[in-house]
């Protein structure tokens, strides 16, 4: 299966790692369109058998500096309008949690209200020294993004960030574990790429179901969760690929997978 192509979001797949850059000048912002974008993309990554792994970047400078406020001034909604446009940025955000496949955010600059959100919908975070994360919304009026920085921050964090609309940078979000690396600009894409084949290389069903039970485990008791995992295993342990991971692992050599 091919992904199709967009306008502000272009999808390239090598050696099993798909990059989705976001791309609309000049520092991303997002309006309807790019939610929906993103959110087609997502999901025809999860049918496409030839990405194991996704990075999500921005092209230039920044991440995403959030919701387009220009676009959006001076431009009545009509009827269900607004409503329409935020349940589409929900789902922009929702494609990439529930994407089958691990996705890498990238984080090449500010990403900050919506941008945010979309990084903190991403399981593993690679960062430039350059990046920054912050809620901006409170300087012009809004909300947003609350949630979605309380899967990163914690509690007194996420509300200073909030009431005054502080920025994180790179190198102290590598500080409180927010990120796994802080690298220079120039070794943010090799570094993001180094994760992603390292998890290209195992089993596609293995790390599918591990995302698949990592997302749903995450409200759940450790009772409730910890069997909803030896479940997985279960279901897991009768395919074809992890007969072969065994098979391999006694015959001392690697792995051919088949996803199935």
């Amino acid at each position: 299966m091919t992904v199709e192509k967009f306008e502000f979001v272009s999808v390239e797949i090598a050696d099993h790692v798909a990059v989705v850059t976001m791309d609309r000048p000049p520092v991303n912002a997002q309006v309807r369109q790019t939610q929906d974008e993103i959110a087609a993309a997502f999901d025809q990554l999860s049918d496409t058998d030839e990405a194991r792994v996704v990075i999500l970047t921005g092209a230039g400078k920044l991440f995403s500096a959030g919701a387009d406020i220009k676009a959006r001034a001076g431009v009545p909604f009509t009827p269900g309008g607004q409503r329409a446009h935020l349940r589409s940025a929900r789902e922009s955000y929702h494609a990439i949690v529930e994407c089958r496949k691990p996705v890498i955010a990238a984080i090449n600059g500010a990403a900050l209200g919506a941008g945010l959100a979309l990084v903190a919908s991403c399981d593993i975070l690679i960062a430039s020294e350059q990046a920054v994360l912050g809620l901006p919304e409170v300087t012009v009026g809004l909300m947003g993004g609350c949630r979605h920085a309380m899967r990163l921050f914690g509690h007194s964090t996420v509300r200073r960030m909030m009431f005054t609309g502080d920025r994180i940078a790179g190198p102290e979000l590598y500080r409180l574990g927010v990120v796994e690396a802080c690298v220079p600009p120039d070794q943010l894409m090799p570094t993001a790429m180094e994760f992603a084949r390292r998890i290209a290389q195992h089993s596609p069903l293995a790390v599918a179901t591990a995302k698949h039970s990592l997302n749903a485990i995450e409200e759940m008791s450790l009772r409730d969760g910890y069997r909803f995992e030896q479940d997985m295993t279960m279901q897991l342990g009768a395919s074809e690929d992890s007969q072969e991971a065994k098979r391999a692992f006694l015959e001392k050599r690697k792995p051919v997978y088949k996803g199935r």
